[in-house]
C-alpha cells in the first residue's frame, strides 16, 4: 500500500521510519518532509496547511492512507477535506481535534463529564481577567486558548507577573490568535507524565509512559520550548496510577467526546500531573507528541500501520498493543538561542554514525538539504534517541550518541532524564 504521512519535523521522521517497517508499506511520501525523512519517504513540496493540494496529490499518487501529523492541520480541518474525497485518513475530524484546538473547550469538558483536573476559568475580555486576578492565589497559570507552538503557558509567581502574562497573551497577541481567549488555572505540584493513546472512538488503547522537557535550559529554566528531550517508560507512572487513570480519565475523556457528537479516532495524548491528591489532566493534544514520539516508537513492537487502520475502522479492540521491556531516551540537538532567535544553514557531519549501531536513532525535526549537504533548518534540529535495559542505561547511550554529531552553535540539556536518579 502506498502511505502520505503530512508533518515536516521529528516526530514525523519517527512516524515514517516505523511505517517503513510494515510489510504493508511499499511505497511512502511525506509532505513536505524534511532530509532526514527522505531516508524512507519521497518528500513532495506540499505545506502540512494545504489541503486542496494534499487532497489532490493523494487522488492522483492513489495514496490508501494519509497520516496526519501536525496539530494545525488537524484543527483546521484537514482530516474532513480527506473524508470528503472519499480518502482513508489517520486523525482526529476538526469537530474532535478542538480537544487540542481550544483549551478552554477542553477544561469544560473536563469540568461537565468530571475528569479531574485543576480548577480554572475561561476569559475572552483582558479587564475581566485582570480582575479576577486581584484574588487568586498565587502561583498562578495563564494560558493562551488555542495552538501556540507548545509555548502558550505562562506560570506566574506574583501578581505584577500575571498582569503582564494577560497583557501579552489578549492584548499584544505574542500567541496571535491563540490569544483570544485564555484559561487561567491554579498552579498544580508534581509530576508530569505524558501518555499517548491509540482511539477509535469507542475504545482507546494506551501506549508507553514518557516524560518531555519543555523548558529551554538545564533544572527546566529558561523558556518553554516545543521539547528538548524525554524519556520513556516514565518510573513514576506506577500500575496504581495506571489502574485510577483507565477508570477516571482515559475512558470518560473519550465517552464525553462521543457524547458531545464528538467521536475522537486518532491519537489523544494525555498530559497529566501526579499531584498529592492524584492524577490530574494538564492537557489534552490530539497527535502524536514531540519528541514524546521519538522514544515511545522505537518501543513499540505492533505493526503501527494495522492499528492506524484499526483505529479508522472501529476495531481497535481486535488488536494487541505491545512494547518492549526496556526504555529510551531522546536528546533534542537545537540551534543555540532557540526558542527566540537562532541562524540556521550550518552543514550536520557525523550522522552517518547512527547507520552502524542499533538501538540507536537520529531523528530530524529541523534540516534540509543544500548544496548536496545536510543543513540545520529549524530551532530544533535533531532528535537523538538511544535504547537500553533500563533509563539509566539509555540515557548514557543517547548522550554518548550526541557526541556523534556537530554542527556550528548546536545546543542541548545535559540533564534529560535527571529525574530518574531519584527514583
Amino acid at each position: 500500500m502506498k502511505v502520505l504521512i503530512v508533518g515536516s519535523g521529528g516526530r514525523e521522521h519517527a512516524i515514517a521510519w516505523k511505517v517503513a517497517q510494515s510489510p504493508k508499506v511499499d511505497k511512502i511520501y511525506c509532505a513536505p518532509g524534511n532530509a532526514g525523512i527522505e531516508e524512507y519517504a519521497e518528500c513532495v513540496p506540499i505545506g502540512a496547511m494545504e489541503f486542496d493540494r494534499l487532497v489532490a496529490f493523494a487522488k492522483e499518487n492513489a495514496i490508501d492512507l494519509t497520516v496526519i501529523g501536525m496539530d494545525d492541520p488537524l484543527v483546521g480541518g484537514v482530516v474532513d477535506a480527506f473524508e470528503e474525497a472519499g480518502l482513508r485518513v489517520f486523525g482526529p475530524r476538526k469537530n474532535a481535534a478542538i480537544l487540542e484546538g481550544s483549551k478552554a473547550f477542553s477544561k469544560d469538558l473536563m469540568k461537565k463529564y468530571n475528569i479531574p483536573t485543576a480548577a480554572y476559568e475561561n476569559f475572552d475580555d483582558a479587564d475581566a481577567a485582570l480582575a479576577y486576578l486581584e484574588t487568586a492565589k498565587f502561583p498562578i497559570v495563564l494560558k493562551a486558548d488555542g495552538l501556540a507552538l507548545g509555548k502558550g503557558v505562562l506560570i506566574c509567581n506574583t501578581l505584577e507577573e500575571a498582569k503582564e502574562g494577560v497583557q501579552s497573551i489578549m492584548l499584544d497577541k505574542q500567541f496571535g490568535t491563540a490569544g483570544n481567549r485564555m484559561v487561567i488555572e491554579e498552579f498544580m505540584t508534581g509530576r508530569e507524565v505524558s501518555v499517548l493513546s491509540f482511539v477509535d472512538g469507542n475504545t482507546i488503547k494506551t501506549m508507553t509512559s514518557a516524560q518531555d522537557h519543555k523548558r529551554a535550559k538545564d533544572g527546566d529554566q529558561g523558556l518553554n520550548t516545543g521539547g528538548m528531550g524525554t524519556f520513556s517508560p516514565s518510573p513514576f507512572y506506577t500500575e496504581e496510577v495506571d489502574e485510577f487513570c483507565k477508570k477516571y480519565i482515559y475512558q470518560p475523556t473519550v465517552d464525553a467526546m462521543k457524547a458531545e457528537g464528538r467521536e475522537f479516532k486518532g491519537i489523544i495524548f494525555f498530559g497529566l500531573m501526579l499531584t498529592a491528591d492524584g492524577p490530574r489532566v494538564l492537557e489534552y493534544n490530539a497527535r502524536f507528541g514531540d519528541p514524546e514520539t521519538q522514544v515511545v516508537l522505537p518501543r513499540m513492537k505492533s505493526d503501527v500501520v494495522e492499528v492506524f487502520e484499526a483505529c479508522i475502522d472501529g476495531t481497535l479492540d481486535q488488536v494487541d498493543l505491545e512494547f518492549e521491556d526496556n526504555a529510551a531516551v531522546c536528546v533534542v540537538l537545537a540551534s543555540d538561542g532557540y526558542p527566540l532567535k537562532y541562524d540556521k544553514g550550518f552543514p550536520i557531519q557525523g550522522l552517518e554514525e547512527f547507520d552502524k549501531h542499533e538501538g540507536y536513532y537520529c531523528f530530524h525535526a529541523g534540516t534540509k538539504f543544500a548544496d548536496g549537504k545536510i543543513v540545520t533548518n529549524g530551532g530544533r534540529v535533531l532528535g537523538v534517541t538511544a535504547k537500553g535495559k533500563d533509563l539509566k542505561e539509555a540515557r548514557a547511550n543517547a548522550y554518548a550518541a550526541t557526541e556523534w554529531v556537530s554542527f556550528e552553535n548546536k545546543y542541548k540539556r545535559n540533564d534529560i532524564g535527571k529525574a530518574i536518579d531519584e527514583v
